[in-house]
C-alpha cells in the first residue's frame, strides 16, 4: 500500500493506493483561509499538519489493515507559500500563499536587484512566487525577517512535522525564484538579492527519490513499519501530471482545480518569460515542464456560488451537458490578480454585457467560459510550438460535462474527462511514495488514467466561441484602470 497527500489551499485529501495502482480509499480535512488586507491571502501551517494527521487518522479509522501495509508515502502541496521558521522551527508568521498580491512592488525591486533572474529561475518575479514574499517581510515586518532561520514551502512544512526532516522536491523548489531551474540546485546569486543564503533553504531532492523517514510516534499512531518512507514529492500541478501519466516530453493537461493550469511536459529547461509562462522542474529526474497559470479557475465559480448562496451543482443543473453559443455576458476571472499571460497582481474580475433581462443562467455560464477563455490565453502564451492537439482536464471543475464541452469549443482541441481526475495530485504524491520506497521504472508506475469521456470542438458552435473570445479579449486593456 502507498498513501499520497494533497496539501491544498481549501483542503487537505489522502488516498491510500495499492499494488495494482488502484484507490482503495479516500479522506479529506477542509481548511480555511484569511484574507487580512487587500491582496493578502494567509494560512496558519499548523492547520495543514492537523488536517493531514486527521486525514490519515481518518483513513487508519475505517481501513486499519491497509494503513498499516503501506510502504510509502508521496506529499503534494499547493506552491509558492512562503512558510517561515525560527529557530526553534516553529512559524513565525502564517504562511503568505501563492495566491498573495502584497509583494508587487517587490517584485520590480528583485528584478532591478538580479538581472539574472530570469535566466537562472527561467521565470517573471510574480508576487504569487516566494522570493518577493520575503522581500516584503524585510520591509514591513523587519523584526520577523531578522528571526527567519529556514523558509519551507507549505508540502515541506507537513513533511518536516512527519518526519523531523527538512527537505524539498525540485518542482516545488522551482517555484520559490530561487532555484537555478536548468541546473536543479539552489542559487546563492538568487538566495543573496533577498537577503538569505543556503543555510536558509531545506535540503534538496527529486520527487521521487527518498525524502525522510516516517517518524516513529506517528509509525506507532498509525500501525505502520518502522521504516516507511517519504518521498520528495511534487508541487500540486507537478503531482497532477504524475497521476495522469504525463511524463513523457510533450504531454499537456488542463487543471480546473483553484486556481486553473495548462501544464506541458519538457525534456529541458524551456524559460519563456516574456509571455508569463512558467517553467519548472518536474517530479522526476531530467524532466522539466511549462505552465499557464490563471489564480481564479474553479474559484470563480466557487465564489459566485458564495455570492448567490447556491450550491455550484444547482448553479449548474439548469444549464444541462450542453449550451448552443456563447452568453451575452462576459466575465473576466481576475478575482485575486492574474499570472498568464497579463503577470498583473491587481486586475480585478467583472462581468460585462449585463442587461436588464440577464438571467441567473447566463452569469453562470459566462463564468464557465471565462475560465475556458484565460485557458485558451495560457495556452497561446505557451505558443504555437508547443504542439498542444488535446488535453486531459483534472481538478474540481472536471466534474462537469457542460464546462469540459465549453473548454473544447473554446481551446479549438478535444478534452478528455479522466478517472480520478479530482485526486490527481494526491494519485501522483502516492505514486512518488511508491517510487520512492521500491525504485521501481517511473514508466510502469505513471499510466495513464482511463478516458472517461472525450469531448470534441462542435463545427455549430466553434466560430461562435472563436468570437466571443476575440471580443473578451478586449475587456483587461480596457477595465484595466478600474482596478483596485
Amino acid at each position: 500500500m502507498y498513501l499520497g497527500m494533497d496539501i491544498g489551499t481549501s483542503g487537505v485529501k489522502a488516498v491510500l493506493v495499492n499494488e495494482a495502482g488502484a484507490i482503495v480509499a479516500t479522506a479529506a480535512r477542509e481548511l480555511a483561509l484569511s484574507h487580512p488586507a487587500p491582496l493578502w491571502s494567509e494560512q496558519d501551517p499548523d492547520a495543514w499538519v492537523d488536517a493531514a494527521i486527521g486525514a490519515i487518522d481518518d483513513l487508519a479509522s475505517v481501513h486499519p489493515s491497509d494503513v498499516a501495509q503501506v510502504r510509502g508515502i508521496g506529499l503534494s502541496g499547493q506552491m509558492h507559500g512562503a512558510t517561515l521558521l525560527g529557530e526553534d522551527g516553529r512559524p513565525l508568521r502564517p504562511a503568505i500563499l501563492w495566491n498573495d498580491g502584497r509583494s508587487h512592488v517587490e517584485c520590480k525591486e528583485l528584478e532591478a536587484r538580479c538581472p539574472s533572474l530570469h535566466a537562472i529561475a527561467g521565470n517573471l518575479a510574480m508576487p504569487g512566487f516566494t522570493a518577493p514574499k520575503l522581500l516584503w517581510v524585510a520591509r514591513h515586518e523587519p523584526e520577523i525577517f531578522e528571526r527567519v532561520a529556514k523558509v519551507l514551502l507549505p508540502k515541506a512544512y507537513v513533511r518536516y512535522r512527519l518526519t523531523g526532516e527538512m527537505v524539498e522536491d525540485m518542482s516545488d523548489a522551482a517555484g520559490t525564484l530561487w532555484l537555478d531551474v536548468g541546473q536543479r540546485r539552489w542559487s546563492a546569486v538568487l538566495l543573496h538579492a533577498t537577503g538569505l543564503d543556503l543555510h536558509h533553504m531545506p535540503r534538496l531532492v527529486e520527487g521521487s527519490e527518498i525524502g525522510a523517514a516516517l517518524a516513529p510516534e506517528l509509525s506507532r499512531r498509525w500501525g505502520m513499519a518502522k521504516d516507511v518512507m517519504v518521498a520528495g514529492g511534487a508541487g500540486d500541478c507537478a503531482a497532477s501530471a504524475i497521476g495522469l501519466g504525463a511524463i513523457t516530453p510533450g504531454d499537456a493537461f488542463l487543471s480546473l482545480g483553484t486556481s486553473g493550469v495548462v501544464f506541458r511536459v519538457t525534456d529541458s529547461f524551456a524559460p519563456a518569460p516574456a509571455s508569463a509562462v512558467h517553467a519548472f522542474c518536474h517530479a522526476l529526474p531530467g524532466l522539466w515542464h511549462q505552465m499557464g497559470v490563471m489564480l481564479a479557475a474553479a474559484a470563480s465559480l466557487a465564489w459566485l456560488s458564495g455570492v448567490m448562496a447556491t450550491p455550484a451543482a444547482a448553479l449548474l443543473a439548469p444549464l444541462g451537458e450542453t449550451v448552443r453559443g456563447p452568453s451575452p455576458v462576459k466575465f473576466l476571472p481576475y478575482l485575486d490578480g492574474e499570472r498568464t499571460p497579463h503577470n498583473d497582481a491587481a486586475a480585478s474580475g467583472a462581468f460585462a454585457g449585463l442587461r436588464g433581462a440577464t438571467g441567473r443562467d447566463q452569469i453562470v455560464q459566462a463564468v464557465l467560459e471565462g475560465v475556458a477563455f484565460a485557458a485558451r490565453d495560457n495556452l497561446a502564451a505557451l505558443g504555437n510550438a508547443s504542439g498542444i492537439t488535446e488535453v486531459d482536464l483534472v481538478g474540481g471543475g472536471s466534474r462537469s460535462a457542460l464546462w469540459a464541452q465549453i473548454c473544447a469549443d473554446v481551446l479549438g482541441i478535444p478534452v478528455h474527462r479522466v478517472e480520478e481526475g479530482e485526486v490527481g495530485a494526491a494519485l501522483g504524491a502516492a505514486r512518488l511514495g511508491r517510487l520512492a520506497a521500491t525504485n521501481e521504472n517511473p514508466a510502469q508506475i505513471c499510466t495513464r488514467p482511463r478516458r472517461l469521456a472525450s469531448f470534441t470542438p462542435r463545427a455549430s458552435a466553434e466560430a461562435a466561441y472563436d468570437e466571443a473570445y476575440h471580443q473578451w479579449r478586449k475587456l483587461y486593456p480596457a477595465l484595466k484602470e478600474f482596478s483596485l
